[in-house]
């Protein structure tokens, strides 16, 4: 099996709805987001796919959640747009980007500070 990852970054605002503490304010995060995808064969050409289609595939993906605020986009408006439910998002959209190919994605990361991250991936 090989794995390849991805990084990327965009920029957004949110708020978490019914929940108690300070991400509850409007507030925003300069965000990292990793996507991972998989595969067991290697091309002709000795790779598993094109880094450049993986990131293009992410960036398409971030490109609806840069410089947004995330509670007005279709996905969030009665989802909160947590990290959790960012990395999700992320994940169906470059994972339906990518289809038909060698890869399928395994796990996309979503950080929202240096120190503080969440992920999301499907068993099987």
């Amino acid at each position: 099996m090989y794995e390849l990852k991805v990084i990327s970054h965009f920029a957004g605002a949110h708020q978490l709805r019914n929940f108690k503490g300070a991400c509850e304010k409007l507030h925003g995060h300069n965000w990292k987001v990793e996507v991972y995808v998989r595969g067991e064969q290697l091309g002709d050409d000795g790779t598993l796919i094109d880094f450049h289609d993986v990131k293009e595939a992410t960036n398409k993906a971030l490109q609806t959640l840069d410089h947004e605020f995330l509670n007005d986009l279709e996905p969030f408006r009665e989802e909160n747009p947590s990290s959790e439910n960012i990395a999700k998002y992320i994940f169906e959209r470059v994972a339906g980007e990518l289809g038909n190919r060698r890869v399928t994605v395994y796990k996309v990361t979503a950080w929202e500070s240096d120190t503080a991250c969440a992920s999301y991936y499907e068993e099987g």
